[in-house]
Formats: structure tokens, sequence, C-alpha cells
């Protein structure tokens, strides 16, 4: 069975730090591109951050950039997301997705979806 295992979500303070991963297993994925979507509580999922196959290629939303981090292993099938100076709307659930290209994926053209991680940012 395919899967993306998110991990690492918790509760922070403002200004504080946090790192997800995302675990693959079932299939290797290495060759796909891989990212980040997060949804606040009545808003719409919205792309954060996103790789590509090699870890060359990185794509970020405006709302983090400078902030937050994404990175991949494959020889771990995994990836992750170092979020530095957290704002309170930062405070989200997180998914971990897949998909064939980045263009893909930041056209939310998803292969595969995690079951998603809460990070939630205090005042």
């Amino acid at each position: 069975q395919v899967q993306l295992v998110e991990s690492g979500g918790g509760l922070v303070q403002a200004g504080g730090s946090l790192r997800l991963s995302c675990a693959a297993s079932g299939r290797s994925f290495s060759t796909d591109a891989m990212g980040w979507f997060r949804q606040a509580p009545g808003k719409e999922r919205e792309f954060i951050a996103c790789i590509g196959w090699s870890g060359t290629a990185t794509y970020y939303a405006d709302s983090v950039k400078g902030r937050f981090t994404i990175s991949r292993d494959n020889a771990k099938n995994a990836m992750y997301l170092q979020m530095n100076t957290l704002k309170t709307e930062d405070t989200a659930v997180y998914y971990c997705a897949a998909a064939g290209s980045t263009f893909d994926l930041r056209a939310g053209k998803i292969s595969h979806w995690g079951q998603g991680t809460q990070v939630t940012v205090s005042s």
C-alpha cells in the first residue's frame, strides 16, 4: 500500500521552529515531485512548498518564503519542511503530497496525499 505519513507537528510559540517529516512507503518516490500544502480552519487548502525529484528545484509560497525550507532524502524516501520564525497565521493542518512534476504539484494535480499533521502556533 502506497502511503505518505507526516510527523513533527505540534504546538509552538510564535517565533519558534518545527520540522515536519513526510515518510513515503509502498514504492519509491525518488522520481516524483513532492511538496507541502496546508489548510487552516475555514480556509481552502493552499500550496506551501515543493521540491523536484533531484532536490535542485524548489518553490515556495510568498507567505513562507525565507522562513520555511523544503528538502528531501531519496535514499530514505522522505521529505522535510523546516519551519522557522513561525507566526500564528501558520496554524493549520499540513499535508504532504506527491505529483509527477513540480508544475503538476503547484497546479494541484496530486497523485498521493498524506493524512495531515496539525501545527498550532500560539501568540
